[in-house]
């Protein structure tokens, strides 16, 4: 017995030892966070966040990061940009989530990216300059709209700037490795921060991200016309497309009613509300990987299961006013790009007489003029062409935006099984993928070996 309580007391006095040495480390990366700020960095709102266990991060922060609106021209001024960091530990790897939109998901205790857990790394996450709380202009002036905000620096110059700078602050605390990552835009900023800075990072993984040529790519509508699925699922698809076109009269009422309900209004008139969601049913259909045996049968469906199921894939909230995506759509108008529609096989059916410039008149703010530039799609496939950056892509193989997925990176798969490709970029397809692909969705030949390569880039 009283070995027993010698060995207990032992226990008893290892674990607080631990305990206390741990509450030392986790405390590490606040205090040199803190002596960054009193060295004037301009850091604000520093607060501890809860984590969860199963995100696997000991501690978690939200602060803001003081960033020029114009990285060009400091005279424009200032915002502050909303970042969230889960710390392991302040020696592990280290990954920036590039996210392209807002960060509010990221406040959840369980959240954690999958590069981050793959590499057991530190995690930082930064919202997207004019998303939620990270919006110039907004933040000095509150009465600011949509429409009277100065879009003039929603660029990827600023946001790979604004990561750039993120990074250097990091640095001065973090000092493993780092690796980029984003979803979807997030991919796109990945790619573009990794262009402009191409020395902040040892590996790059952009997960589904486009690089479009225009406003209306063009590469799109084949893409759905001709591939995604078999030839048989593209059937269904438009069978559905042209029945609901056929039922106009008698399915709009519920379209009025869900509008009223909803308080949706729209830049258009409901007819081409109507249209607008029968075209867009493909895209969004095959961009979240549903099945075509989840279509109602045409032949017996009602009215109300055709309207329930479209509202599902593509229902009108999407071309309602308001909302938090304008800021998507302006930079998809300035730089990004966007889709088309393909509005030939219905021609006959549609009220309105072309779905050229939807982009512009639906859905940036009516108020300012927006012109596609496509310096950005030259300046990232030039980059791409010559980079010995470590970088590794995922994608899914019926998702719409793996129609304009970066083309020097599926030419250099082609030129490896010939012996002549780059071995620092590596595409991964998932077989009948979606925009949900990641690495852990992925064959399993190809999931461990994009994992090895990852791991074995940032030893």
């Amino acid at each position: 017995m009283r070995r027993f309580k010698i060995i207990f007391s032992v226990l008893v006095i290892s674990i607080v030892a631990w305990a206390n040495s741990l509450g030392a480390q986790e405390s590490q990366f606040l205090a040199k966070l803190k002596d960054l700020q009193n060295s004037g960095e301009k850091l604000y709102g520093i607060k501890e966040l809860p984590v969860d266990p199963s995100a696997g991060f000991k501690e978690k922060y939200l602060f803001f990061v003081e960033q020029l609106i114009d990285h060009s021209d400091p005279s424009v001024g200032t915002y502050k940009q909303r970042v969230i960091v889960g710390i392991r530990d302040i020696n592990a790897p280290n990954v920036i989530v590039t996210e392209g939109y807002g960060a509010a998901y990221a406040l959840n205790p369980k959240y954690r990216e999958e590069v981050s857990r793959l590499l057991d790394a530190n995690e930082i996450f930064v919202e997207h300059r004019y998303f939620l709380e990270s919006t110039p202009f907004v933040q000095e002036d509150s009465t600011i709209t949509p429409e009277t905000l100065n879009w003039d620096y929603m660029t990827a110059v600023n946001e790979a700037a604004d990561l750039h700078n993120i990074n250097r602050l990091m640095r001065k605390i973090l000092p493993g490795k780092w690796a980029a990552t984003g979803i979807s835009k997030g991919g796109q900023t990945a790619m573009f921060y990794t262009a402009y800075y191409p020395n902040d990072m040892t590996v790059s993984v952009p997960y589904v991200g486009p690089i479009c040529k225009g406003a209306e790519d063009g590469r799109h509508e084949p893409f759905l016309r001709d591939f995604a699925g078999t030839a048989h699922d593209r059937q269904i698809i438009k069978d559905f497309q042209t029945e609901f076109l056929k039922r106009r009269a008698t399915i709009t009422p519920l379209f009025e009613k869900l509008s009223k309900e909803k308080g949706y209004t729209y830049k258009m008139p409901l007819d081409a509300v109507y249209d607008y969601c029968v075209l867009e049913f493909p895209f969004a259909f095959w961009q979240w990987g549903r099945k075509t045996s989840s279509i109602p049968n045409i032949k017996t469906a009602t009215d109300a299961e055709m309207f329930n199921y479209l509202c599902m894939v593509s229902g009108p909230d999407y071309f309602a006013e308001g909302g938090d995506s304008a800021p998507f759509f302006v930079q998809a108008a300035k730089e990004l790009g966007y889709y088309g529609y393909d509005t030939k096989p219905f021609k006959k059916l549609l009220t309105i007489k072309s779905a050229k410039g939807y982009l512009n008149k639906l859905f940036v703010p009516q108020s300012q003029k927006f012109e596609f530039d496509s310096y950005l799609y030259k300046k990232l496939t030039g980059f791409l062409d010559t980079t010995s950056n470590k970088m590794i892509f995922v994608y899914g193989e019926f998702d719409p935006w793996s129609a304009v997925m970066p083309v020097t990176a599926v030419k250099n798969e082609q030129l490896k099984k010939e012996g002549k490709g780059r071995e620092n970029m590596v595409l991964f397809v998932e077989p009948a993928g979606s925009h949900r692909t990641r690495i852990g969705t992925l064959p399993a030949e190809d999931k461990e070996r994009a994992i090895t390569l990852l791991r074995e880039w940032m030893k």
